[in-house]
């Protein structure tokens, strides 16, 4: 992020001369009453002019953050706990609503912290992912490749992502 106090050195340096003169002058003038006045007047300028350069809340933001806060995280919560239980009874909701979550975490992880592209070297990343035997049966879950089952290609409603299966998953992720 820019500061904005970037590049304003040389208003600043003119600002203090001027505070500097104006405070030896006062001083000259009336002594430590006159310095006390300079003090004052250049500090209320200063919160005047910095009060005008802030930017302004609108008053729904000014409300919003004098509000009390929302129970947000227990909804978000709730809502994950809703697509997780589903994604393991429902092999069409785990496709559409978990798979494209926890692809995007495999994709993040192996770019960020190993340099491979899943999307373009998945062998890579199948490797990476499933290094020991008890974890290849885990790339078929989360396999970029895969077509997701349509209602039309499926007859009764298949089961979703084991349990176990999504717990190791969810380890694999977190120790990629």
């Amino acid at each position: 992020m820019v500061s904005p106090w970037r590049g304003t050195a040389p208003e600043l340096l003119t600002a203090g001369v001027v505070v500097i003169a104006a405070a030896v002058a006062g001083y000259e003038a009336a002594g430590w009453a006159g310095l006390t006045v300079v003090a004052v007047v250049t500090a209320a300028g200063v919160m005047v002019l910095v009060r005008t350069l802030l930017p302004q809340l609108t008053p729904d933001a000014a409300k919003k953050a004098r509000g009390k806060p929302r129970a947000r995280t227990v909804t978000g919560y709730s809502h994950r706990r809703f697509i997780v239980r589903n994604a393991m009874n429902s092999q069409r909701y785990y496709d559409t609503q978990l798979r494209p979550v926890l692809e995007h975490l495999l994709a993040a992880r192996l770019a960020e912290r190993h340099g491979v592209h899943l999307y373009q070297d998945p062998d890579a990343a199948r490797r990476l992912l499933c290094h020991r035997p008890r974890d290849a049966g885990l790339w078929r879950w989360i396999d970029p490749t895969a077509r997701p089952v349509t209602s039309s290609q499926e007859g009764p409603e298949r089961r979703g992502i084991p349990r176990h299966a999504l717990a190791r998953l969810i380890d694999r992720l977190e120790q990629l």
